[in-house]
């Protein structure tokens, strides 16, 4: 044996420990430290359980309280987005959308205009449609150009009958005439306090659709009738009218009612039967009558020759009024009954005009210019024009 192996259990002895008592001594401490962890942990567990149980009774007491509306419900990411710029100029929302988005139609311009949601826009075509416009009956085209462009051939290809052996003579070629409907800007300027906004259960969508359509139901009504051209629709009635005997291509034929500012006192009802086959036949399959409530008063008094009204109700809920078995449109911008007014319209206005108008809605949000209100600058680009001057036929109360 070495002096090194024979000295080192005296050393042991001289120190007074052994290695026994070190192992013990080393896991009594790991226990220690072992036991305080576990408590530690069940400390935790412990406070986590009676947190989430406050949770629970939380959201139990928010789940018991009545709705705020009867129709309330969790808002699609790209509403509650738009509505939130609506409220309060937040973009965060729109700009973090993607345009590729499932059932995303919002988008951003460069200068600060965003198109409105599809509810919105929705919500404004219907209110469109429905109102008593020229667009109910019309050609309505969606372009995302400046201008819509219409070829129209309102000439015929000459022809004639030939022998077997006799000589053929040139016939007339046909001449095609392109009518060209630029769009122009239409506009509302709606507000509403910011108060109002800040209100959670105001519908700020709803309202600002129903503003917006309103103004461009009353805008579009007059000038798709009345308006000159410049800076918005032409309307049908702005072009040159002529009697229907001399009628030609660029102007509208009337019919006159034989007595000045009104119908004939003797036969009145026979300038409407005159007006219906003034137009040609082809057309007349689709025709509809168009005046304001005024004319439609003195109209519906008329009766035929034995005795029967010429006008009749619809007979179902929604159906339109007929004049002669005719759809008759009432729309509040046609002139009242005058001297030379062409009060009444008749014709195929889907052959006979056309509305062009881009898809997309811009709303822009303006809390400067009118504080303490929010101003709501809301554009859409729509224009119109007689496409078929053939198809569009009017009465005049003139004696000639």
């Amino acid at each position: 044996m070495s002096k090194t192996e024979t000295e080192a259990p005296r050393e042991n002895a001289a120190s007074g420990t052994h290695p026994a008592m070190e192992v013990k001594t080393a896991l009594a401490g790991f226990l220690s430290d072992f036991n305080k962890f576990q408590a530690d942990v069940k400390s935790r567990l412990t406070k986590q359980e009676d947190r989430l149980t406050m949770i629970d009774r939380k959201n139990m007491t928010i789940a018991n309280r009545p709705a705020l509306s009867q129709h309330a419900e969790i808002e699609a990411p790209h509403k509650k987005a738009f509505s939130a710029y609506l409220r309060t100029g937040d973009d965060d929302g729109l700009r973090g959308l993607s345009l590729e988005g499932k059932a995303l139609n919002t988008a951003v311009s460069a200068d600060g205009g965003y198109l409105v949601d599809p509810r919105t826009a929705d919500t404004i075509s219907g209110v469109l449609r429905d109102a008593s416009s020229i667009r109910a009956i019309a050609n309505v085209v969606h372009v995302e150009s400046t201008a819509f462009d219409v070829l129209v051939d309102h000439t015929d290809i000459g022809a004639g009958w030939a022998s077997e052996t006799g000589s053929q003579s040139e016939t007339d070629t046909p001449q095609v005439e392109r009518i060209s409907i630029p769009l122009h800007e239409l506009s509302a300027l709606p507000k509403a306090s910011q108060r109002l906004l800040d209100d959670s259960a105001f519908d700020v969508e709803d309202w600002l659709a129903h503003r917006i359509a309103d103004k461009f139901a009353r805008s579009e009504g007059s000038a798709f009738i009345s308006g000159n051209g410049v800076d918005k629709p032409k309307g049908f009635l702005s072009y040159a009218t002529v009697d229907n005997e001399i009628w030609s291509w660029g102007s509208l034929g009337y019919i006159p009612t034989g007595a000045n500012g009104e119908f004939n006192a003797i036969n009145p009802a026979d300038a409407v039967v005159d007006l219906v086959y003034a137009l040609g036949a082809r057309y007349r399959a689709n025709a509809s009558f168009v005046m304001n409530s005024k004319t439609a008063g003195a109209v519906r008094k008329m009766k035929d020759a034995d005795g029967r009204f010429l006008w009749s109700d619809g007979l179902a809920a929604g159906e339109p009024a007929r004049l002669m078995g005719y759809r008759v449109l009432i729309a509040e911008d046609m002139p009242d009954i005058a001297a030379d007014a062409t009060a009444i319209a008749f014709g195929d206005f889907h052959a006979g005009y056309t509305v062009a108008e881009r898809p997309d809605l811009r709303i822009l949000r303006d809390p400067f210019s009118a504080k303490p209100h929010v101003l709501f600058y809301a554009t859409k680009r729509v224009g119109g024009d007689v496409s078929d001057f053939a198809a569009i036929k009017l009465l005049k109360f003139a004696s000639s």
